[in-house]
């Protein structure tokens, strides 16, 4: 079984099946647990969606949120003081990791965004979704001992099958595998991953043939000049989108500097959001039923425009204060809204032959493409959910341009977004810890030539006669680092009375520039360039400063292609 999956692509594509048929399951098992919550605690009616419902008891909603928050907060609390490792999510997993991703981690996570969307929460349960399909595709390339780009692979295999089986759309899961959770597209990886998301919507389909995805019914024709207001609705999106993110960094950041513990912030999140909610009830949860609501019938715009302030508020709030989920639907939601206001602006700009419903369908896909990232995942879930190619061809046009928004002003999207507010630099989830893992203790040599520093350069040339080694490290009596010494420029140096006087420390190199064994290559070679140097000493740290080992920039920059080269054609195909 470990043989097959390394040694062909179809024992991967195999792999990816049972991955598929993984996350089929967890998604439909995780739905069902989800409005059983929302059956049981809000007391709704059976196939109702609680955003698109009216809850009679205003009480409900106000304690719900509050109760979650509550229950949120005991997790919380409790994972402070028995796990306190953060917890890793696919995109950061596949970037630094190599796919290596806790099961367990994933459970929780599970289990939090359930908690949260559960007692009403404006969060979607997608993030748990890709998290623990995610999570179960890693231990099985973990048991299957695949390589590091088949695992990465396997991982985005794992979160194409939930997004496919969520939405009721395979080329939206693929493609949100390629560009958010692998970081390319490789012929490689095109059938493992295609074949998870087929598979994991047709189990998905067969448990809950009645959870279908998203409708938005006909969105009336296309001519050229439409592509115009759908350019400048793209524009607002990318916008809109930038101000979320920041209205959520913004939360959290207050959240953060308050002196209120952790544990009790979703409480406070969970007391707002159900205010919020009293207003309108539209607000709680993902945003289905209130999708739909919005799309179907015709609702003015002072609604809408109240409707949009409200959900944004209560998704930043959510969030911010600690509930676990994300903002994939939250943002389809919103960005509909923007495009049904669009629809009332749009006659003033000269531009009034596109529905309202095509608007929406622009709309969401563009606040969510200017949200969550992946310009492809949102054109192809316009074409899924739309069926109409010149529908998505205008989607298009709308996604580039607030695709081009975001990474112009802003730069991130929400997930790479927060990893920058962490201090992490990646910005995708294109393998980097590779060249983490490439550190300075894994490229040094150990086996050092030392001398003391304060030998005569008499007694050295006597030790070390020329050819005997290139370079010679000194150190101090108590073992701390003093410099390095070429072995010829000692004996190429004439010093008068150097058998009585001169210390070979007075021709010393590089005395304050050290590596340390946890810095990567790339920090190594900018410091080669910096120190103008060819070879550094390594030290245990910058306080004892005990030599440990010997590193060159010839070996450093060979070694550093070397791993380069590999991870070229490890993304094309060629390994």
């Amino acid at each position: 079984m470990r043989t097959l999956p390394r040694r062909s692509e179809f024992g991967l594509a195999l792999a990816g099946a049972l991955v598929g048929i993984a996350a089929g399951l967890c998604v439909s098992v995780m739905t069902l647990i989800a409005r059983t919550m929302h059956k049981l605690v809000f007391q709704l009616e059976p196939g109702v969606r609680l955003s698109g419902t009216i809850v009679k008891d205003k009480t409900l909603m106000l304690a719900a949120p509050i109760v979650g928050g509550a229950l949120l907060g005991l997790l919380l609390f409790a994972l402070a003081r028995w796990r306190k490792r953060p917890l890793v999510d696919p995109i950061e997993a596949n970037a630094l990791h190599g796919g290596r991703l806790s099961l367990t981690d994933s459970i929780i996570v599970a289990v939090q965004n359930l908690v949260s969307n559960g007692f009403g929460a404006s969060v979607g349960l997608e993030a748990g979704y890709t998290q623990v399909a995610s999570g179960l595709a890693s231990k099985f390339g973990s048991k299957l001992k695949l390589r590091r780009s088949d695992m990465r692979i396997l991982v985005g295999c794992g979160a194409a099958g939930a997004i496919a089986a969520a939405f009721n759309a395979p080329l939206t899961g693929a493609f949100y595998a390629f560009e958010l959770i692998i970081g390319a597209y490789t012929i490689v990886s095109l059938t493992p991953v295609v074949v998870s998301a087929l598979v994991a919507n047709l189990i998905a389909r067969f448990l809950s043939a009645s959870d279908a995805g998203i409708d938005v019914g006909s969105v009336g024709s296309i001519v050229p000049a439409d592509y115009v207001p759908a350019l400048m609705l793209g524009a607002v999106c990318g916008g809109m989108g930038i101000l979320l993110m920041q209205g959520v960094a913004l939360v959290e950041e207050t959240a953060r500097r308050s002196a209120i513990p952790g544990y009790l912030r979703p409480i406070i999140g969970g007391t707002i959001v159900g205010l919020l909610a009293m207003i309108s009830p539209q607000v709680l949860s993902g945003g289905h039923g209130a999708l739909h609501l919005n799309l179907e019938t015709d609702v003015p715009f002072f609604a809408l425009l109240s409707l949009l302030v409200l959900k944004a508020a209560a998704s930043a709030i959510s969030i911010g204060s600690g509930f676990r989920g994300g903002l994939f639907f939250a943002s389809l939601l919103m960005g509909a809204l923007i495009g049904k206001l669009f629809s009332f602006v749009a006659p003033y700009l000269g531009h009034a032959s596109l529905e309202p419903t095509s608007y929406a369908v622009v709309g969401m896909s563009s606040l969510a493409v200017a949200v969550i990232g992946g310009p492809l995942t949102m054109t192809f879930l316009a074409l899924e959910i739309t069926g109409d190619f010149p529908m998505t061809a205008l989607v298009l046009a709308s996604v580039i341009t607030s695709s081009f928004i975001v990474r112009t002003l802003f730069g991130y999207s929400f997930a790479t977004w927060r990893f920058h507010l962490r201090g992490e630099t990646i910005r995708s989830a294109h393998d980097v810890g590779w060249i983490r893992n490439l550190t300075v203790d894994k490229l040094m040599r150990a086996d050092v030539r030392t001398a003391a520093a304060d030998m005569p350069v008499a007694a050295f040339r006597n030790a070390f006669p020329i050819g005997s080694t290139q370079r010679v490290v000194l150190t101090e009596p108590n073992g701390k680092y003093a410099g390095i010494v070429l072995v010829p420029a000692v004996h190429g140096n004439l010093v008068e009375n150097e058998e009585a006087t001169v210390p070979v420390r007075d021709l010393a190199e590089q005395r304050n520039d050290v590596l340390l064994p946890t810095m990567n290559a790339r920090q190594a070679v900018a410091l080669f360039d910096q120190c103008e140097s060819e070879a550094l000493a390594v030290v245990s740290d910058l306080i004892s400063q005990k030599v440990i080992g010997l590193l060159t920039e010839s070996h450093t920059l060979r070694r550093y292609s070397e791993e380069l080269d590999r991870n070229r054609r490890e993304v094309s195909g060629e390994l």
